[in-house]
């Protein structure tokens, strides 16, 4: 199975669950970004995640909006990069830049 079965997977079994799901995509990368192009990270509404979008370091943030999203708010698409203040308070000094996409599924 590959990481985005995984994703998709639990996702559903959340889903089947009862919980709210969101699913963040990387949709862009530029240098030395720690994903390629299609990495996803599933996330609950208690917080939980499947897969990964940077290798842990944005994990945490995408985390946050995604529970945003989740609560109502539209989707995002969030941008990440080392001239970014916020890519180096979370962590991704590796050089390169990448956004993410979050949207709940439904």
């Amino acid at each position: 199975m590959t990481e985005q079965q995984d994703v998709l997977t639990q996702l559903a079994a959340w889903q089947n669950a009862g919980h709210k799901v969101a699913v963040a995509t990387v949709v862009s990368t530029w240098g030395s970004s720690p994903r390629p192009v299609g990495s996803q990270l599933g996330v609950n509404d208690e917080g939980e995640m499947v897969g990964s979008v940077s290798g842990g370091c944005i994990e945490g943030a995408v985390v946050q909006e995604a529970l945003e999203v989740m609560a109502g708010a539209p989707p995002k698409l969030l941008d990440f990069g080392v001239s970014n203040e916020q890519a180096w308070e979370v962590g991704l000094a590796c050089g390169g830049k990448l956004e993410v996409y979050i949207e709940a599924v439904e």
